[in-house]
C-alpha cells in the first residue's frame, strides 16, 4: 500500500524527532536504527526509504536539535524573554541536567562527534556556529561596535555552559552534591561575567 506524501513526511519527521531525543539521551553508538524507528512508532523496514544511512539521519536529527536550541535563545532575546540571566538559569538547572534527551545537543554528545562520519561532524559544526551566533544576540556590542569581543565572550560563555553541564551530568549519579555545585558555580560565574555587560 502506497503511503501519501503527507504521511511519508509525518513518518520522516517522527524518525528525526525520535533520533534527536535518543542520540542526546544515549549517544550515537548507544542506539540503533531499529530502536529509533520503533520509538517513532514505525517499522525498521521503512527507514531506508527516508534516509540513506544512520549518519544521514544523525545530521538531520542534530539540525533539528540545534534549531530548537537556537529558538530557545531567540525567545530569551525577545522583549520580555528574560534575556541572558533567565537563559543561564534554565540551561544550568537540575531539570536540564536530568533530561539530556530534551536539552542541548552540545552538552549531550559533543565528546562523541569526532568519532563520527565527516558529514555528522560538519553538521554539528554548523549547529555550533548557529548557536554561538544566536548566543551573541543576548550580549551587547563591545565598545568599538564591531562585535569581535562579543563573539569571543559568546564562545567563552557557551564553552562554560556546555562543559559545566557535561561535568555535572558525569558526576550526578556518584556525587549529587558536586553535580549541583558545578551547576551553581558556573551559573554564578557566568552571571557575574555578564552582569556588567547587561547593565552597561
Amino acid at each position: 500500500m502506497k503511503v501519501s506524501k503527507e504521511k511519508a513526511a509525518e513518518h520522516r519527521a517522527a524518525i528525526i524527532g525520535a533520533a534527536s531525543r535518543l542520540f542526546r539521551e544515549r549517544g550515537f553508538d548507544g542506539v540503533g536504527v531499529a530502536e529509533i524507528t520503533r520509538a517513532a512508532g514505525l517499522t525498521h523496514g521503512g527507514f531506508y526509504g527516508h534516509f540513506a544511512s544512520k549518519d544521514a539521519l544523525a545530521v538531520e536529527a542534530f539540525d533539528a536539535a540545534f534549531a530548537r536550541s537556537v529558538e530557545r535563545l531567540a525567545a530569551r532575546a525577545a522583549p520580555g524573554g528574560g534575556g541572558l540571566p533567565r537563559y543561564l538559569e534554565t540551561y544550568l538547572s537540575v531539570a536540564h541536567r536530568d533530561a539530556p534527551q530534551e536539552g542541548c545537543p552540545m552538552a549531550a554528545v559533543a565528546t562523541q562527534v569526532d568519532r563520527q562520519d565527516a558529514t555528522v561532524q560538519q553538521g554539528f559544526a554548523s549547529g555550533i556556529e548557529a548557536y554561538i551566533a544566536a548566543f551573541e544576540s543576548l550580549l551587547p556590542e563591545d565598545g568599538e561596535g564591531n562585535g569581535t569581543n562579543r563573539r569571543a565572550r559568546a564562545m567563552l560563555m557557551v564553552s562554560a555552559l556546555v562543559g559545566g553541564m557535561a561535568l555535572s551530568r558525569a558526576v550526578a549519579q556518584s556525587d549529587a552534591a558536586l553535580s549541583e555545585e558545578i551547576l551553581e558555580d558556573v551559573h554564578a560565574q557566568l552571571l557575574a561575567l555578564a552582569e556588567p555587560q547587561i547593565s552597561a
